[in-house]
């Protein structure tokens, strides 16, 4: 009998007679070279399992599939059964041949299995099993759909708003600058990493990095707690958006106007006191109480927003990888689309200049200050999503082959640019915000000093009494405006005066000065659904611009819920295998435990609680990360992991990621961690909320059983970390774990983990008579 593999003849059979053995010419009896076929079969197919071991002495080497055996039909009972069993054995393995790359992780745990000595009468296989089926992971349909999966999930646009307010208010082209260094620093590196883990593990955010380092496998599942909640919350915000896009379709949108009461021709005297677009955010959509400990139940009117925004992602995934693909094909580039057309829109307005001055700021000043790095670098991680686990998984469906190093440099190099971009948009409606703002106010400014001072003045009597009154001295007597620009006179005129008389006029009327009405400025959805969408009822074609904007909005918000879930569903499918016969089922229960999460969220206080936990878990995706490059750079091997991506990519990699992953990253991102933890300390513990009884945005500080809450609901999240430390530390479980002691090999082919179909017991006692007793069994 004569076993090839990959042309060249197989090695003789341990445990063989020698009579059996090729080139032996003497004669034997029938039954003994019946037994000597059926011992033969038996042993090759051993060896062909135990040379999966050749590849230890090795430094790189091409995993290769178990040999298939060719016998002569002429076979007679027992032979003819072992023959069947080998038959098996290669149907499986041409059958699995046809799947995509593996994680060799798997191959390599199954290596101490082939070392044990079991019985050598017969081999245990459980009565139980059936036709197992090798798991065939889902790939993406081409290598466009896996660019913008990443890229979609890059585009979360509270960072986006983010980035504008740092570059406003820490530096400008100076914090730019420093946030292009971290970028190339840790940014791509780590972006690096977490893909090369995910595409190189087969594994979701949970299962990757418990196979690379069982010291630090809780990061999974607190990344997977982290990723759960702020789905919620972020699908509660395609809630609000999905609710004024509906309503942006209405020839006067409510926004621009006040209310009027019942039964009567006033407004709203709540409306009235502050702008129509406060009030509708605060009283209309959000129903939001006045503090945060003033409880109630869910706002109705956000029920159904809520519904449909769950079903929309739910229908976009219902189909796994497959739909995913084609609708991120769509929402990802519409949304780069229509920010460009913003773009060309914004430079057109009125006051662009003035916000576009600040584009131009550079304060050298803050290249010197820890406290910009610190939230530079916090930033970069944000921006590219790090830490949150959705890299880990959406990798871990792109073929093994997969130039990872490039499409790190490329999703960060996008980011990039739309990040200047989009704080260039932001700075221009800014500036045509800020401008109509101020223009507004001086003249209600003006008719008002025109009232007090030259209307109602109508001798020097009462000018007298009011300057021993001591409220407004001579002095502050202003010129009439009838002519010119009203902003800049007014302004220039309230600034010539001394400070003290310039007090009183200010306690008498409003200030309007454009530079404080333009740095007003602040992160999270209320600039969205406030300054911006104050702005936008100001432009001509107001309704078709504001269904633009809530449509990008939207589809930002749709693309990083579905690449958030699909890490959620991923991870549950590695973690229970059962989960994935019913792949549809799974995905209908996650939804809707989701959904019912959410009404916590849409609650009259759900602003105010969203705000607090993107406020104060920043801190978490830093820690993650932190431990995620330890386990990589010091318990797998950094140099041994790289070396093995340049031998898959036949090209080498450049030694600086080894030395950015074991020493300068895991020492910048603790650098990071303590700095953000001692400065969200020192930091008051304060939000804003609505006064109903001023119609204004109050500080208000954060109730000790809230920030308690916070405290307990943060030491949950991160509790696995230390639980799986010191569970290893307990049980003598090593740091670098003995499956990856060996050298990695790149491999384009299968698992040694190849599942045959049970035999029965005299079959397998049959088989298994001749084999050899230093001969190691099949895995089965």
């Amino acid at each position: 009998m004569r076993s090839t593999q990959e042309g060249r003849p197989y090695p003789e059979k341990v445990g063989a007679s020698p009579e059996s053995l090729p080139g032996r010419k003497t004669e034997v009896s029938s039954s003994e070279s019946s037994q000597a076929k059926v011992s033969s079969t038996a042993s090759t197919l051993l060896e062909s399992f135990s040379e999966s071991q050749a590849w230890e002495n090795k430094d790189t080497a091409t995993w290769s599939l178990v040999p298939c055996f060719s016998e002569t039909p002429a076979m007679e009972g027992q032979t003819k059964k072992a023959q069947d069993w080998g038959t098996q054995t290669c149907e499986a393995q041409i059958n699995d041949s046809q799947s995509k790359q593996t994680s060799i992780f798997e191959m390599e745990e199954t290596a101490p299995v082939l070392k044990q000595k079991p019985s050598l009468k017969k081999m245990d296989v459980p009565e139980k099993e059936e036709h197992e089926v090798v798991y065939s992971r889902p790939l993406w349909s081409n290598k466009f759909e896996y660019i913008l999966a990443h890229l979609g999930y890059s585009m979360r646009a509270v960072n986006q708003w983010r980035f504008a307010h740092m570059w406003l208010h820490h530096g400008g082209w100076s914090f730019f600058i420093i946030y292009i260094f971290l970028t190339f620093l840790i940014g791509i590196p780590l972006l690096f990493l977490e893909m090369a883990v995910g595409q190189r593990m087969r594994q979701g955010s949970i299962g990757a990095w418990k196979i690379i380092c069982p010291w630090v496998g809780g990061v999974g599942y607190t990344n997977f707690m982290v990723c759960l909640i702020t789905a919620i919350y972020l699908n509660v915000v395609n809630a609000w958006t999905l609710s004024y896009l509906s309503q942006s379709f209405q020839f006067s949108v409510p926004w621009e106007h006040c209310p009027l009461l019942k039964n009567s021709s006033d407004f709203d005297p709540e409306c009235a006191r502050t702008t129509p677009s406060m009030y509708f955010w605060y009283r209309m959509t959000l129903k939001a109480t006045d503090k945060i400990e003033d409880g109630g139940p869910p706002v109705f009117s956000s029920f159904l927003p809520l519904f449909v925004s769950w079903c929309i992602v739910g229908a976009f995934m219902i189909n796994g990888l497959k739909s995913i693909g084609k609708v991120l094909c769509i929402l990802v580039p519409t949304s780069y689309i229509i920010m460009i057309c913003f773009v060309i829109r914004s430079v057109l307005l009125d006051g662009v200049k003035f916000g576009l001055q600040y584009l131009a700021l550079v304060k050298i000043s803050a290249m010197y200050n820890v406290k910009v790095w610190c939230h530079a670098g916090i930033l970069v991680l944000l921006a590219l999503g790090l830490g949150y686990g959705p890299i880990v998984s959406l990798a871990s469906h792109i073929e093994l082959s997969n130039n990872c190093l490039r499409d790190a440099f490329l999703v960060a190099l996008v980011n990039l640019g739309l990040m200047m971009i989009t704080t260039t948009f932001i700075f221009c409606v800014l500036g045509f915000w800020s401008t109509v703002i101020t223009y507004n106010c001086n003249v209600k400014s003006v008719i008002y000093l025109e009232l007090i001072f030259v209307k109602r003045i109508r001798n020097a009597e009462i000018l007298s009494r009011l300057v021993d009154l001591g409220k407004l001295p001579p002095e502050a007597q202003p010129p009439l405006f009838t002519e010119g620009n009203l902003v800049f006179t007014f302004t220039s005129w309230l600034n010539k005066l001394p400070q003290p008389i310039k007090s009183m006029v200010v306690s008498q009327i409003n200030e309007c000065n454009l530079e404080k009405q333009f740095m007003k400025v602040t992160e999270g959805p209320n600039f969205i659904f406030l300054a911006f969408i104050e702005a936008m009822s100001f432009t001509p074609g107001s309704v078709f611009w504001s269904i633009l904007f809530f449509l990008m909005f939207l589809n930002t918000g749709l693309c990083v819920v579905m690449t958030f879930l699909q890490n959620i569903i991923t991870s549950l499918q590695d973690s229970f295998s059962s989960f994935r016969k019913h792949e549809k089922l799974l995905t209908v229960v996650v939804f809707v435990l989701m959904f019912l999460c959410s009404f916590y969220f849409i609650r009259p206080q759900g602003l105010y609680q969203i705000r607090l936990l993107s406020d104060y878990w920043i801190v978490f995706p830093v820690i993650i990360v932190m431990f995620e490059t330890i386990a990589v750079g010091w318990a797998c091997g950094a140099r041994r992991f790289l070396t093995d991506f340049a031998t898959l990519w036949d090209r080498p990699i450049h030694p600086i990621f080894h030395w950015l992953w074991c020493y300068l990253c895991p020492v910048v991102l603790l650098f990071l961690s303590i700095t953000t933890l001692i400065l969200l300390f020192l930091k008051d513990v304060t939000y804003t909320a609505w006064d109903s009884s001023s119609s204004k945005e109050v500080i208000r500080r954060y109730s000790t059983g809230y920030l308690l809450m916070l405290g307990a609901v943060s030491l949950a999240v991160m509790l696995p970390i230390p639980t799986c430390f010191l569970y290893c530390l307990v049980h003598g479980i090593p740091f670098k774990p003995v499956s990856l002691n060996r050298p990695l090999t790149s491999s384009k082919s299968l698992p040694l983990i190849i599942p045959l179909k049970p035999i029965k017991e005299d079959q397998k006692e049959e088989t298994l008579q001749g084999v050899n007793q230093t001969a190691d069994p099949p895995v089965v």
